[in-house]
């Protein structure tokens, strides 16, 4: 990994999440926007100025070009925004000319679970590393400290300390580390 690791919570249209992290259910249906190349931000900009809700999470990565140090901010999921509205404003995001692609979610429920989970994880300012999306896996939840609630699976091949939240429609996961005392599986 170049640089040091630090998270800042995304560009996101406050509609989409509640205060309490929880994901609004009345403002329409999930869809993913695969993007043109290096498209992220600005496809986000013009979404909050057609003010349709959608969410893009970011970390902050320090840089370093030349001699110079620069923090910049970096989707967490590269070539992807996700967009919480109606078919029509899913169109009218892909003829802003910037979508490659427009992904439609079969199973809402898990995705917003799953963006909860991102969500979450990036507002305590965890360090999320990339990790190859997982076919098996112990689903697990962190019961004390400050990730309590925070859901996920757990590898249990090799480590049992690296909590995953995977976007399971995008094959594309994030690991942290966390002590495997604070977590409990879910039945």
């Amino acid at each position: 990994m170049n640089g040091q690791t630090m998270v800042c919570e995304g560009l996101r249209n406050d509609s989409v999440f509640a205060a309490d992290g929880s994901v609004n259910t009345a403002d329409g249906l999930w869809f993913v926007l695969h993007t043109r190349s290096r498209q992220e931000k600005t496809l986000a900009a013009d979404l909050g100025a057609m003010g349709i809700a959608h969410y893009l999470p970011m970390l902050r990565r320090v840089r370093y070009y030349r001699r110079r140090k620069a923090s910049v901010n970096l989707p967490l999921f590269p070539g992807y925004l996700f967009l919480r509205g109606t078919h029509e404003q899913a169109y009218a995001a892909d003829r802003t000319g910037r979508v490659a692609s427009l992904i439609k979610v079969a199973d809402q429920q898990q995705l917003a679970w799953e963006l909860r989970n991102i969500q979450k994880a990036l507002s305590q300012q965890a360090p999320l590393d990339p990790f190859p999306a997982l076919q098996e896996g112990v689903r697990v939840e962190v019961r004390r400290g400050p990730f309590r609630g925070l859901q996920g699976l757990i590898e249990g091949r090799s480590r049992s300390d690296r909590l995953i939240l995977q976007i399971e429609i995008l094959g594309s996961a994030r690991s942290m580390e966390i002590d495997g005392a604070l977590l409990e599986c879910l039945s």
